[in-house]
């Protein structure tokens, strides 16, 4: 085998930056109708370098727009920073919003609702039915809230168009630093550690970026592909991988592929070998002939990731102990090594173009005529299967002989 109101106050915003989960008696900061805060405000310190300027790798590796988006988040408008929440809106913005917070019964989806006590904490909004209310819409008995956000910058399309809460992103009130480049910035990541370490969205973007780069993020068999605290604080995961949507489009899109190809590898699976495949596939667990049926059709060996054969597997090219990194006067870095070999090119080239014997393994192109392949080397001539890549039986000739 292969293999998601107040009663009469649908509508209010509810503008606020809420406590960390540890801080739960904080008190809710307030809106009037003209959108000021109810809060003291903190000035904001202007940010005196940016990690992601013209002169460091971030800046080539996001677009032109997307630079922007992060720009756009940290405009200051000139009365100091106020306390928002933000979302990603992926339609139609597809970008990092201020958001707005609303409320309903969790059983009717109506607005019509007493709740009996504000949310005062992310636990509130974030887990569901934390909160008892009395719905007051006709024939419901509902008895729960359920929270959920809009995007502030676009007309709304109804109930259904809601935003995906980013939790981790909060308004600079307190002025923290960033702990990778010192700076005052806002709006910042906080950390859900114990610690609560705060990153400004630059040094989050490379943090993120580097360590998807090096394929250093974490599977977790709950949260899936993800980071933790930078400095490594337990109980840090980052558990809305929206939050990985301030790297870019091309970046989160890596970041979907790796952390499904780290999915499969968790359960027993293997990757394609084949260059430009990379297919996901689950074999039986005593399975060692394995094919790409889903893929490119590559047949390989479970055990080596080579062409399949038949026999042992021969240890590959670089793992000689009497190789250059095992010199006693030189070291060689082997990374380096790798990619500085003068055949690696050419190498490929036979990988993508042939299919090696079966038996003896030597590289074999087919340029045309039947299935049934004989070795041209002298002491093999084994008969072989182009598609099967096994012995050449009737089964294959009845099967697919001509193609």
């Amino acid at each position: 085998m292969q293999w998601e109101v107040i009663k009469n106050e649908q509508d209010k915003v509810i503008s606020q930056e809420n406590s960390h989960p540890s801080l739960p008696n904080d008190e809710p900061s307030t809106s009037s109708s003209d959108g000021s805060s109810g809060v003291s405000t903190v000035p904001r310190k202007t940010c005196g370098r940016l990690l992601c300027d013209a002169s460091t790798v971030i800046t080539i590796q996001m677009t032109e727009a997307e630079q922007k988006k992060l720009r756009d988040l940290k405009t200051n408008d000139g009365i100091g920073e106020r306390p928002h929440f933000y979302v990603y809106c992926v339609k139609p913005c597809n970008s990092v919003r201020v958001g707005k917070l609303r409320v309903r019964c969790a059983t009717c989806k109506q607005g019509a609702l007493t709740l009996h006590r504000d949310p005062c904490n992310w636990q509130d909004v974030l887990n569901p039915r934390q909160i008892t209310a009395t719905c007051e819409t006709l024939g419901c008995n509902g008895s729960k809230a359920e929270f959920f956000f809009k995007c502030r910058d676009h007309e709304t399309a109804g109930e259904d168009d809601t935003a995906v809460a980013l939790y981790l992103v909060r308004a600079n009130l307190p002025a923290v630093s960033c702990l990778a480049c010192t700076d005052v910035s806002s709006p910042v990541v906080v950390f859900e550690c114990a610690e609560s370490h705060v990153m400004c969205l630059d040094c989050f973007v490379t943090f993120s970026v580097s360590r998807l780069n090096e394929r250093q993020f974490l599977h977790d068999g709950v949260l899936g592909y993800t980071l933790s605290c930078p400095i490594g604080c337990p109980d840090s995961l980052v558990r809305e991988v929206h939050h990985f949507k301030l790297m870019g489009d091309n970046h989160y899109e890596r970041y979907q592929r790796f952390g499904a190809e780290e999915a499969v590898l968790a359960v027993g699976g293997v990757l394609c070998p084949y260059p430009g495949c990379g297919q996901g596939i689950i074999p039986d667990q005593d399975c060692r002939r394995v094919a790409c049926l889903n893929g490119c059709g590559y047949v390989f060996c479970r055990l080596c990731l080579q062409g399949y054969h038949i026999g042992e597997c021969n240890p590959e090219d670089g793992n000689d102990p009497n190789g250059v990194g095992n010199s006693s006067g030189f070291n060689v870095d082997p990374s380096r090594a790798a990619s500085s070999r003068w055949d690696e090119a050419s190498s490929i080239a036979i990988r993508v173009t042939t299919k090696p014997c079966p038996k003896c393994r030597t590289p074999t192109e087919r340029d045309g005529g039947c299935m049934h392949m004989v070795c041209t080397r002298a002491s093999c001539a084994f008969h072989w299967c182009w598609v099967c890549q096994t012995e050449w039986t009737r089964e294959c000739m009845a099967a697919h002989w001509f193609g």
